[in-house]
């Protein structure tokens, strides 16, 4: 099993355990205790070494895993993520996970993700109005990551999966194109 898959069951579980009907947890803040985590973990070779040698007993790493979870003061549905991840020799894959669980909590929620490209910077009434738009060709709510792409004449180009909705002056140009030659 890959990584990827890995990583994929781990944050199915922890979604089905942020989002049951017994959850009293927010999922949000839940990724956000665990980011702060994987933060530290990013930022120190010593702390990745320890948790990922196999010199070091499983009994100490947890103790370590606790010390920081007490000092984020993270949930006790985040900590004990991280000693499952900790115990199964998994917790260098932390980041993978988390990236993994955003994006099954969204489909959960029954949010779809857009990458949107713009000629230029958008501002909020903008944003707002592509919103607004994709929320009505897709029929779900939408998250959208905003990019600038200089090589757009104009308009925008979004993703949403492997479907791209083409607003881009070079795109109406092609579409123009194409209608002429088939004419």
């Amino acid at each position: 099993m890959t990584h990827s898959a890995l990583a994929s069951r781990y944050a199915g579980a922890l979604v089905d355990v942020a989002t049951g009907p017994q959850s009293v947890v927010d999922p949000h803040a839940l990724l956000r205790e665990l980011r702060g985590f994987e933060e530290i973990l990013h930022g120190s070779a010593e702390l990745r070494n320890a948790l990922t040698s196999p010199a070091v007993p499983p009994a100490r790493k947890r103790a370590v895993v606790g010390k920081i979870c007490d000092r984020l003061g993270v949930s006790r549905i985040a900590r004990n993520f991280l000693f499952v991840l900790t115990d199964h020799r998994r917790i260098e894959m932390l980041a993978e996970a988390l990236e993994a669980f955003d994006l099954l909590l969204d489909e959960r929620l029954g949010f779809i993700r857009a990458e949107v490209s713009s000629d230029q910077e958008l501002d909020q009434p903008h944003r707002d109005a592509v919103a607004r738009e994709l929320e009505l060709l897709t029929g779900k709510k939408v998250r959208m990551r905003f990019a600038v792409d200089g090589s757009l004449l104009g308009g925008l180009v979004a993703r949403i999966g492997s479907t791209v909705y083409d607003g881009s002056v070079r795109g109406q140009l092609q579409a123009l194109g194409k209608r002429l030659a088939a004419e």
